[in-house]
This record gives structure tokens, C-alpha cells and sequence, in this order.
């Protein structure tokens, strides 16, 4: 009997998932054995992403299901796309998406799988998922589907859950697969999620969830967005030892983000990586010439996502600087395509591809 695209998938991840996974713990107080997060280029065996609601964007849902239809449809061209939905939704998520996404009927009320789902982890035993318990950004947003999002997942993928002891998201934390994890102190060390909780425990529970050794820490920003400033708006590892950071146009007014953006280079000129390395930093300038935009837009390139032979990198409709970006990205990631969407739907809700996407790594 020919298999279906649908089974095709589910095949794969249970592959990924290396059937059961004894020593990796579970709801009851995380991994036994280690763990690693591997960087965002390790092969995938597909992207997970969500179709956002009305509820929670009411009169501009149409303009945002456009970006997300059309940022599964560049990943799918490089790699399946398992888009989750809800029950009501799935048809005209599929209609806009294309035959070559697989929609799923999982409850969701938002679109940002960065921060909602798991983060899929490798060790001997295979894959596993670490939830970090989402909260809906320190409860700023009510997001009683979207809690359960990792868990959701990880059943349906049947992946081994890794319950972490703190709580955060996806775009909280990035990594370089070598020992490495960068982090926004206002996003972590912060009591609207982990109360009466230091920068060490939240430290050691990164270390010993990512399997990294180092913690490199920006101050970032408390308050002045839903997530309270995510690193992977701000600062990306493109291979190990090579960070590309959002840099502010040189004309833009001085400001909390621009004092944030200050803080977080003076650290990572003089940080020094797991292998004992000073960083090489790669400036990646941001738009200017976009029009009149909401003073939530978020108008950084850095938040691309790394695809299997591919990277997909926002297109803002600034062309010198949408063309220098493109440009720049390539040299980062050659041998890749460089594959440019607009997102300025999501860019108005503060937040763009990669905030939209997270990966299911290969496991071998």
C-alpha cells in the first residue's frame, strides 16, 4: 500500500524519536543523561509551525495568515512543514498553505511555535523535547492552547518530554551546538517567570537542559515588549564561534533598544565561547526606509531561520538594505539558498519567521 505524505512524516519522527528513550526522564524532574541542543543548521527532519487566530488578532488576521502561508510555503520547498491548527481551521489552512504542508488538528491560539513548542534536544537515546512551560510571556497574554502546545507535539511525534525546572521560550535562548547558549537576562531572570529564581539557577538549568557550558548573558530589556526582549531578534550564532547581531541604523534616535544593543556588544566583543574563543561578530544593519510602522514592529533581519540547504530571511521593502541583508546572509551560510518573504504582518505583532518556526532536528 503506497504510503501518504502524512504517514510519511510520522514515520520520520518516530525515526527521529529512536523508539523509547529510558534514561531521559520526563514530568517528574528532567533529563538523567545528557542532552544537547544542536545549532540551527544540523539537518532537519522538518519545521513545525502554527496558523494564528482571530481571537488574537482580530481585524489583522488576513494580512498575518499571508505571511504564515507564505513562510511555510518557502520552507516546504527545502524541507516538510507540519503546520498546526485548530479543528475549524485545518481546510483554510490548507487551502493557503499548499498541498506540500501538512496541517494537523492540534488546538493553538497563536502563531509564535519558537516560543510555544518544544526544544528538540539530541543524546544517545535519541531526541527528546524540552518544554519550558510557557506561560504566555510572564501572562501577558492569555494562552490556555498554547500552553499545551509542547506537549502536544511531543505526543503526537511520540518524543520523549523533558519538563524543564524553569520556564521560558524557543526565542529566549539560542545556541551554536558546541557548548554555547547566549541569553537576555529581562526575558529569563525575570519574576513574571521564574520567580525568586538567580541568574546561577536559571544558569545551571540551561546547562544542564542544553548540554552547554557556557552562558554568555545581555541585559536586554524588561517590559517594553511581550517577551521582554528574545536574543533571536537580537543576536544569532551563524556557525561556532561567529555571532550576527541585529545592528540599529545609524540614524535611528537614541533609545532603550539602541542602549540594549550597546550593552549586548560591549559583552560579546570581550565574551569567550565554550572552546575558550573570542566571538568574531558579524553586523547584520537593520532597515530604515519602511514606511510609517507600529512602534512594536520588529524590523530585524537576524530573525531568519536556517533550512536544510536553505536560509528564509525577511524582506521589508527597504531595497539597499533588503538586498545587503540577502547578501550578507549568503556569506554567512554558503552553499545555501537565500530565500527572502515578507512578514510585515508579523513584523507589526512584534515578531517574524523565526519566532513563527521551530525545527525537528535529524537525530543521526
Amino acid at each position: 500500500m503506497r504510503m501518504s505524505r502524512r504517514d510519511g512524516l510520522r514515520a520520520a519522527m518516530a525515526a527521529a524519536a529512536g523508539g523509547a528513550l529510558s534514561g531521559c526522564g520526563g514530568d517528574d524532574g528532567g533529563p538523567t543523561e545528557k542532552w544537547r541542543m544542536p545549532d540551527e543548521a544540523h539537518p532537519h527532519e522538518l519545521t513545525y509551525m502554527s496558523w494564528p487566530t482571530e481571537k488574537i488578532w482580530g481585524p489583522y488576521i488576513d494580512d498575518v495568515r499571508d505571511d504564515i502561508a507564505g513562510i511555510a510555503r518557502a520552507i516546504a520547498e527545502f524541507e516538510p512543514v507540519v503546520l498546526l491548527a485548530n479543528a475549524s481551521d485545518v481546510k483554510a489552512a490548507s487551502k493557503a498553505c499548499g498541498s506540500e504542508v501538512d496541517v494537523i488538528p492540534i488546538p493553538v491560539d497563536d502563531l509564535w511555535t519558537r516560543d510555544t513548542g518544544p526544544n528538540l534536544v539530541l543524546g544517545k537515546g535519541g531526541i527528546a523535547g524540552v518544554d519550558l512551560n510557557f506561560n504566555g510571556w510572564g501572562d501577558k497574554q492569555s494562552n490556555k492552547r498554547d500552553r499545551e502546545v509542547a506537549r502536544e507535539i511531543l505526543a503526537e511525534a511520540d518524543i520523549e518530554r523533558i519538563k524543564a525546572p524553569i520556564v521560558g521560550e524557543g526565542g529566549s535562548i539560542e545556541v551554536d551546538g558546541k557548548g554555547t547558549l547566549l541569553a537576555t537576562e529581562s526575558s529569563l531572570v525575570n519574576d513574571n517567570r521564574n520567580p525568586g529564581k538567580s541568574r546561577d539557577d536559571i544558569e545551571a538549568a540551561l546547562k544542564r537542559l542544553f548540554g552547554v557550558t557556557t552562558v554568555i548573558w545581555v541585559k536586554g530589556v524588561k517590559g517594553e515588549d511581550i517577551t521582554d526582549y528574545h536574543i533571536d531578534a537580537l543576536a544569532r550564532f551563524s556557525e561556532p564561534g561567529v555571532v550576527v547581531m541585529s545592528v540599529p541604523d545609524e540614524e535611528a534616535p537614541e533609545d532603550v533598544w539602541t542602549r540594549a544593543y550597546d550593552q549586548a556588544r560591549a559583552v560579546l566583543d570581550e565574551a569567550v565561547d565554550a572552546r575558550g574563543k573570542r566571538l568574531e561578530i558579524v553586523e547584520l544593519p537593520e532597515p530604515f526606509d519602511i514606511g510609517d510602522r507600529g512602534e512594536n514592529f520588529l524590523a530585524s533581519y537576524v530573525n531568519y531561520y536556517v533550512v536544510n540547504d536553505g536560509v528564509v530571511i525577511p524582506r521589508f521593502g527597504d531595497k539597499r538594505a533588503d538586498a545587503d541583508a540577502k547578501s550578507i546572509v549568503a556569506d554567512l551560510y554558503p552553499g545555501r539558498e537565500v530565500v527572502q518573504v515578507s512578514v510585515d504582518g508579523l513584523g507589526e505583532g512584534g515578531g517574524g519567521i523565526h519566532c513563527a518556526t521551530q525545527q525537528l532536528p535529524k537525530s543521526a
